[in-house]
């Protein structure tokens, strides 16, 4: 990060604004409001307050209301030591002034749609008010000056401090206030953020501290040597920026610390960041107002390696051959991803893409601010705060999903996944709804139904190879567990297994569908996670697991490329760990429906995990030989025999309903069997399995019978009553079940002879 600063003021700044990316007004206690622009490096004086007004407090209204959306914002609130808040124009005029508090209005917020204004103030009242100035409620009161409020992202709840204190009030009056004790000071700053939901406090203890919106605590700095006077997160929730005595920070969201800069400033009394983050102001207390300007942030991909090294430039680096490209925009650089060979990066007016370096692909972009950007084989996913929008890599626009009440302002990578053919968005109004887009049209998937899960889920990602209606998606829901579903289904709702608990992250390969995660502290992949959808048995024995003692507390993954795995660790290094190359071949011999291969690849590398997989994948695709070897060299027995069943069976129809049997798959196995006309196999299911209702329904249903001896009593009352109305002769049943499998080979018989037939024309 990178300071510039400047000074104008001729005492104390209280607060700064931005109101675009470029222009930024600063409150001083000389009643001075001033203009700077960054464009030009110009200042200029806006308006001379009265000289009883010493602002506290400066809050732009916000810049989209609704879907409208203003170039720039229009009016601001000023909070003053009087007791007044002040609702002044962008030429300085004031065009309301209201008493809102006994003693100064500490702080003053509008909330994020702009139909709603919060003051709180040195006489311990939180006060809102309407957008013109009017009395709403008192939300609360206590004997203690407020110092700082923050609203919560859906604008329904509060944040405020009370001493050491934090209390989060709900605007619901029945609704249950969340209040902890948070510093050993008293709390001085707050700030809520949108996207990720994570909380930021600074008090007089000379520390920073990170909470999840339920009071729990993410971080919590070492002490500083002074008190922490300011604080502010990025729009888009991945940094955040502390302030205190020439002093500044600038920190990752979960704690750890990027650049700390010590300026002559005195105390750093407000921080700002502009609407694109890439720019931050601060008011200090000997009449400065800081500029900092994000610059040094690194992507890397394969072998290479990307460096914003200025605003407007980034070199990149291949460390192959040390060769070194420099890259110039006309604008300032807003966001950028490097992923399958495509370097994308977002403007604050263009889009370029970059296959090779030296010639890019540049097309116009509608809105300003980029606040994400995925990568997927074929296309790239743009969100900024009107919408998503799918790019192919040669910059043609393919589709702009829509949804009701979609806030795309607040989306990030942990609820968006994007893929080649599909677009997955956790819903923000309901968490447990996963809205799902063909990526080509931007229609929903699934007739517009979402994928409802039974929890809250909290971080999404679709696998990235293999056909479209073989997608699968990974889900970790609010109990930490993983599941695992299918994207797109013909016929009945796919089931959502769970195939991990007490995961914090994961991230899919971008070469083959092989996931990883860090697991309760050990990094775990999941050679194939498909299995459990053929065989749940099967699915602990392909895992690869290693103990996570080499990684620090709670670490991140980044990236899964190729077999490395990027991991951000808890104090903010980078440390890669290998995953073994065969089963990304196996995979890729699978999808090529080469067998004979992939055995050979299994016998070399002698892995039980690697048997496992491949027992998997060739039940899957339905080759019951390898399958057959591959449940041999794991031991597994009771399968071996059951496929060799299977094998044995006459006709096509039966073996199919076995195999789907064997994936546990009952209902489809005995919908197939009848179709085919197999009645008695159909009841003999369902004997075997003990589901004596069902087969008697059948039997009743095709007025074919049936009595099983036991040697037990027995106790259904519908056997009794059809036992005592049916004459069982032993000899019909046989007589017609041998006609059942008579029909069957014959019928198999005449297929096999048209096939042959077919082949010899």
């Amino acid at each position: 990060m990178r300071l510039k600063t400047s000074l104008l003021h001729k005492e104390l700044v209280t607060c700064v604004g931005w109101t675009t990316a470029d222009e930024l007004f600063s409150c001083s206690d000389d009643h001075q409001i001033l203009k700077w622009n960054l464009l030009t490096s110009e200042t200029s004086l806006v308006v001379k307050l009265q000289e009883d007004i010493y602002p506290i407090d400066l809050h732009w209204f916000p810049k989209t209301v609704g879907s409208k959306k203003q170039s720039q914002a229009e009016i601001f609130v000023l909070t003053s030591t009087d007791g007044k808040f002040h609702l002044a124009s962008k030429m300085g005029r004031i065009e309301k002034s209201v008493e809102a508090h006994k003693g100064a209005v500490l702080a003053g917020r509008w909330n994020y749609d702009g139909t709603a204004l919060i003051t709180a103030g040195e006489d311990g009242q939180i006060k809102i008010w309407s957008k013109s100035g009017m009395l709403r409620s008192t939300l609360a009161s206590q004997g203690s000056p407020v110092y700082s409020v923050a609203w919560g992202p859906d604008s329904d709840r509060v944040l405020y401090t009370s001493g050491r204190q934090l209390v989060i009030k709900p605007l619901q009056p029945s609704a249950k206030v969340t209040q902890w004790k948070a510093h050993d000071g008293i709390v001085l700053k707050v700030d809520w953020n949108s996207v990720n939901d994570l909380i930021l406090s600074g008090g007089e203890d000379c520390k920073y501290k990170v909470w999840d919106s339920f009071g729990r605590v993410l971080y919590s700095s070492s002490s500083h040597d002074y008190p922490v006077t300011s604080l502010s997160w990025a729009p888009d929730g991945e940094v955040f920026a502390v302030g205190s005595f020439n002093t500044l920070r600038l920190c990752d969201k979960t704690g750890w610390s990027y650049a700390l800069e010590k300026p002559n400033t005195g105390s750093v009394f407000s921080l700002a960041w502009s609407a694109d983050g890439t720019q931050l102001a601060g008011a200090c207390g000997n009449g400065h107002v800081i500029f900092a300007h994000v610059v040094e942030q690194h992507w890397e991909w394969k072998n290479f390696v990307i460096t914003l090294t200025k605003r407007r430039t980034m070199q990149v680096r291949n460390v192959v051959n040390d060769a070194v490209d420099v890259l110039e925009f006309r604008d300032r650089v807003i966001k950028a991803s490097l992923a399958y060979g495509h370097l994308v990066v977002a403007t604050s007016l263009q889009c370029y893409v970059y296959k090779n370096w030296n010639t890019p692909l540049i097309f116009d972009l509608k809105e300003g601010t980029v606040s994400l950007i995925l990568q997927a084989e074929k296309h790239f996913l743009l969100v900024d705060g009107a919408g998503l929008y799918t790019y192919s890599y040669e910059g043609r626009l393919i589709s702009s999903p829509k949804f009701p009440g979609m806030r795309a302002d607040i989306l990030n990578a942990q609820v968006v996944s994007f893929s080649t053919d599909t677009i997955a968005i956790r819903d923000k109004a309901d968490e447990k709804a996963i809205l799902l887009f063909d990526t080509l049209t931007g229609k929903a998937l699934r007739d517009g139904k979402p994928l409802i899960h039974k929890l809250e889920v909290l971080e999404i990602a679709l696998d990235q190879c293999g056909p479209p209606n073989e997608r699968k998606i990974a889900l970790i829901d609010k109990n930490r567990d993983l599941y695992l579903t299918s994207v797109r289904h013909l016929g009945r709702e796919p089931k959502i297994c769970k195939i991990g608990s007490m995961v914090h992250s994961m991230a899919w390969n971008d070469a083959a569908n092989i996931l990883c995660g860090i697991q309760d502290n050990q990094f775990t992949v999941w050679y194939y996670p498909s299995a459990v959808f053929t065989d749940k048995e099967l699915l602990p024995k392909t895992l690869y697991i290693k103990d996570g003692s080499e990684f620090s507390h709670a670490p991140h993954i980044l990236s899964y490329v190729g077999t490395k795995v990027t991991l951000r660790q808890g104090d903010g290094s980078l440390v890669y760990s290998s995953v073994p190359p065969y089963p990304a071949l196996l995979h890729e011999y699978s999808t090529s429906a080469r067998w004979e291969d992939a055995l050979r690849l299994c016998r070399f590398a002698k892995e039980q995990s690697l048997w496992a997989c491949l027992a998997g994948m060739a039940m899957a695709n339905r080759d019951l030989t390898t399958a057959e070897m591959a449940y041999a060299a794991i031991g597994e027995l009771p399968r071996v025999q059951y496929i060799n069943f299977i094998k044995e069976q006459p006709s096509k129809e039966s073996s199919l309903a076995h195999m789907l049997m064997f994936s546990g798959q009952v209902q489809e196995a005995e919908a197939t069997l009848l179709q085919a006309g197999l009645i008695y196999q159909a009841i003999q299911v369902n004997i075997d399995l003990f589901n004596w209702e069902r087969a008697l329904e059948l039997a009743v249903k095709h007025k074919t019978h049936f009595l099983q001896k036991f040697g037990r009593k027995e106790t259904n009352k519908r056997f009794l009553q059809y036992a005592e109305g049916v004459v069982v002769d032993w000899e019909k049943i046989q007589a017609k079940i041998e006609m059942e499998l008579s029909k069957e080979r014959e019928k198999a018989a005449n297929a096999s002879v048209r096939s042959s037939v077919a082949l010899r024309r």
